[in-house]
């Protein structure tokens, strides 16, 4: 796995995309983000060479998930940096949802990995976002209410 690897934002709009439709075809990707299918060919496996796309998988109801690490993050903003930082946090694989709050922090991920390792990983790249100027990460224990 490549630390080094350079996320631009047509990588980011691809995992995007990926998120909200994993078995969405090449050309329809490729449609979607236009440019060539062999572009969104060659950009999927040098994410998964790099190991920032670790499989493709099927979203279910939180309640009948699979065991996984679940943690809320609050991030705070520095200046006019909100967009960039918005759109660098919608690519990052790790971040399931994103959330505009008010209060202490100015947005709050929740993030959705497979183990610790992974979790670290993803705090590890979400620190390097430039314009983050604080952040506070907390697992989630435990839901008592499903809505």
């Amino acid at each position: 796995m490549s630390n080094n690897l350079r996320i631009d934002s047509t990588d980011q709009a691809l995992i995007r995309l990926l998120r909200a439709n994993a078995r969405a075809s090449v050309a329809t990707l490729a449609k979607r983000l236009g440019v060539a299918r062999g572009t969104v060919t060659q950009r999927m496996h040098r994410l998964e060479d790099a190991g920032l796309i670790v499989g493709y998988t099927v979203r279910l109801r939180p309640d009948v998930e699979p065991q996984t690490i679940r943690a809320w993050m609050g991030i705070a903003v520095e200046g006019n940096e909100a967009r960039a930082v918005i759109a660098s946090l919608l690519g990052e694989p790790g971040v399931a949802a994103l959330h505009d709050t008010n209060g202490r922090w100015d947005l709050l991920a929740e993030l959705r990995v497979a183990d610790l390792q992974e979790l670290s990983q993803v705090l590890e790249r979400i620190r390097l976002i430039r314009g983050i100027s604080q952040s506070e990460t907390s697992l989630h224990l435990q839901t008592y209410r499903l809505a």
